[in-house]
């Protein structure tokens, strides 16, 4: 976090030294008292205070890895003499031949009115004029040795994320807040445009991010020719805001969402912390394209992608959960008394409730099975039964109790609360009731129900943490540069579930059997020297001539004592035949095959250094042995 934070320090004391460099000799002279600049007084002027820009506070990583900080970028201007006499042809052939000599340091035109140059001379000559903006280092350096008479290379911050499009989502991006001005000077306008968060944890913390502005004072004499210019209080950058994301999984995960889908999610969580690991949307946009801001056209491009780069879908989108829902239902099932562990119902192909024929994603009877078998197989029909059994109300009391049909609350605009239908719903929206059609889509997480994959996860890290529901946390604190904590978000179990240890276990037990066991939906997820436990979902949403299916994989891992709850979703194209054991299972294990992988190699390379510094422990020679005298 140190290397980081002495980013800021150094960015603002390299433009304060930069804006030093611009001073002047001042000539002696009687001191001057400040005063409100006019039109009339531009040319009289004894004195300007007027405001730096602080350097913009960074978002890190949860090892104090950059996810957002500032560089150094340079615009070249050059300078009227003062005082101010030119008159207005005067004053267009000095700036034209300054701005012949800057095309030719820079090997390009540079277009620049003749109104904007008279419009500047005549309300803030006594201001740099820029001609070209955002140079870069290897520009400063080319061009600082080359510099003409009353030119300069002036220093500004800007915003830049240095791992690139990574993160994009949760990390948001800036704008300026407002254009470089070209009025009558006022006493305390910045120097340059400052930049505000627009999007994601930028927008949410952007009052703890945005330092406070420091204070440039020019001074003139009684003729107005500029006698000095210094910092009388320099900027102090803004606050650290550091996330609980792990860059690395946060870049696996979307790693495996490009490689395996056109669109969908993954979230990661720390099953005993609800700290967000990773939290990935499919596909992404770099926020470096807004920096220093982004075109019409490339932001059109973006807003109109059939595939809606800008979405987070991780948390502002919400989707039908399919039979991974079959896990909530199950609790509700055993907790209401619905059910018992050697309980055991039919798994017909199909099952008729009132008028309505409603079928198994399997086409033959698969005979009677308890509740693992027919969650390590997913039989739809079995689950109807269940549902129909023990009626809507405990599932939905269940289900919000895992946090299913309400935000999480992490601090990004827009999340979505997902959709646990009840009576109250159903009659507004169907102008019904539930009925036992509904209970039996609600069993097999269709229907009117919706869930974010932040949701999913949040659900499977209570179910792998024995029963306790922490809340989701995105951002562990807000510190000084000098690593003081200013808002700290603790770790805080919200409730516990109150679920028996036994529903809790076949839970477990079922999901490992789902990945190892022969009748499993997700071998695919399947781990080597790892053991894993998860549920697949297919579910389909849309009207029916544009449908699509939504493809789950949720779970954690290891199936005991998990370090990480995961969901994935995968969107299935309209008309894809998509499902989650075959499409959104390989995006969870490309994932955590390089985490244990890293993992493996780690303890092997531990073994080998064991067993290396064993070798070089001197053995002992043999001695004759002997016996010693007894008490």
């Amino acid at each position: 976090m140190k290397k980081t934070a002495l980013i800021c320090l150094i960015a603002a004391a390299q433009v304060a030294h930069a804006l030093a460099q611009q001073t002047p000799s001042p000539t002696p002279g009687p001191q001057v008292d400040e005063i409100v600049p006019t039109y009339e007084t531009q040319k009289q002027a004894r004195a300007y205070v007027l405001d730096i820009p602080a350097p913009r506070g960074q978002i890190v990583d949860r090892n104090g890895l950059p996810l957002a900080q500032n560089r150094l970028s340079y615009n070249l201007a050059f300078s009227f003499p003062t005082p101010l006499e030119f008159n207005d042809q005067q004053a267009l052939s000095f700036a034209r031949e300054k701005i012949r000599a800057a095309e030719k340091l820079l090997g390009r035109s540079i277009k620049v009115t003749d109104e904007l140059i008279l419009r500047h001379y005549g309300n803030r000559g006594i201001l740099p004029f820029e001609v070209a903006q955002n140079l870069t280092h290897a520009q400063h350096d080319q061009l600082k040795s080359k510099l003409p008479a009353d030119m300069q290379l002036r220093p500004v911050y800007v915003r830049t994320y240095p791992q690139g499009r990574a993160a994009g989502h949760i990390i948001g991006y800036t704008g300026r807040t407002g254009r470089n001005p070209d009025g009558i000077i006022d006493n305390h306008e910045v120097l340059w445009p400052e930049t505000e968060g627009r999007e994601g944890l930028e927008q949410t913390f952007n009052a703890m991010l945005t330092g406070q502005r420091g204070e440039y004072k020019i001074t003139f004499d009684k003729d107005g020719r500029k006698t000095s210019e210094k910092i009388v209080k320099p900027p102090v950058p803004g606050y650290t805001v550091v996330t609980t994301l792990d860059l690395r999984l946060q870049e696996l995960a979307e790693k495996a969402l490009e490689a395996k889908a056109k669109r969908g999610a993954m979230v990661i969580v720390e099953p005993n912390t609800g700290d967000i690991l990773a939290m990935a949307s499919w596909p992404m946009f770099n926020p470096n394209s807004f920096i220093p801001n982004i075109s019409a056209e490339k932001f059109k491009e973006l807003q109109d992608d059939p595939n809606v780069p800008l979405l987070p879908r991780a948390y502002r989108a919400s989707y039908p959960p399919g039979s991974v829902f079959k896990i909530p239902v199950g609790i509700a099932a055993f907790e209401s008394g619905a059910v018992h562990e050697e309980d055991l119902y039919s798994c017909p192909p199909a099952l008729q409730v009132g008028n309505v024929t409603f079928r198994n994603w399997k086409k033959v009877d698969r005979g009677s099975l308890n509740f693992v078998q027919a969650l390590t197989e997913s039989c739809d029909t079995w689950f109807y039964q269940v549902g129909i059994k023990m009626g809507a109300d405990p599932i939905i009391s269940w289900s919000q109790k895992m946090g299913f049909g309400a935000k999480s609350g992490i601090p990004l605009r827009g999340e979505l609360e997902g959709r646990i239908p009840t009576d109250e719903y159903m009659r507004k929206v169907h102008g019904r009731r539930i009925l036992n059609g509904d209970v039996a889509n609600m069993s097999i997480g269709q229907g009117d129900i919706e869930t974010t994959p932040l949701q999913m996860a949040q659900a499977m890290a209570i179910v792998g943490n024995g029963g306790t529901f922490y809340q989701s946390r995105l951002v562990q604190h807000v510190q000084t540069l000098e690593n003081e904590i200013v808002t700290a978000f603790q770790v805080r179990a919200k409730k516990t579930l109150d679920a028996s240890q036994l529903t809790i276990e076949l839970m477990r037990e079922a999901m490992v059997d789902v990945v190892s066991a022969p009748a499993g939906t997700a071998h695919q997820a399947n781990l080597s020297g790892v053991e894993l436990a998860g549920k697949t979902g297919t579910a389909q949403w849309g009207p029916k001539n544009k449908e699509r299916t939504a493809a789950w994989f949720s779970g954690f891992v290891p199936s005991k004592q998990p370090q990480y709850a995961f969901a994935a979703v995968y969107e299935g194209a309209v008309g894809a035949d998509v499902h989650g054991g075959s499409h959104a299972a390989p995006m969870v294990a490309a994932v955590f095959k390089e985490v244990y992988k890293t993992a493996q190699n780690g303890r092997k390379r531990q073994r080998q250094r064991a067993t290396q510094s064993d070798a070089d422990v001197p053995v002992a020679e043999p001695v004759d042995e002997y016996e010693e005298d007894g008490d």
